[in-house]
């Protein structure tokens, strides 16, 4: 059974779901996790993360160097 990576992270959730979608029409499941948190949390930017499946993962991130919004 295969676990979840990260595939990217993001300032806001709107740009982690364009990403997913990219994603999807490559073939690559993704989710998006962190919607909420978006922001500051104790003074750390936290983020919004694009989780992949690990045997997915150096396929997503090789797509996240070619991603442009």
């Amino acid at each position: 059974m295969s676990g979840l990576a990260v595939a990217g992270r993001f300032n806001w959730p709107y740009q982690a779901e364009l990403f997913r979608l990219f994603l999807g029409s490559h073939g690559v499941e993704a989710v998006v996790f962190d919607t909420q948190s978006a922001g500051y949390s104790e003074g750390a930017l936290v983020g919004t993360r694009v989780m992949v499946l690990e045997e997915d993962l150096d396929e997503a991130r090789r797509l996240l160097e070619e991603y442009q919004p």
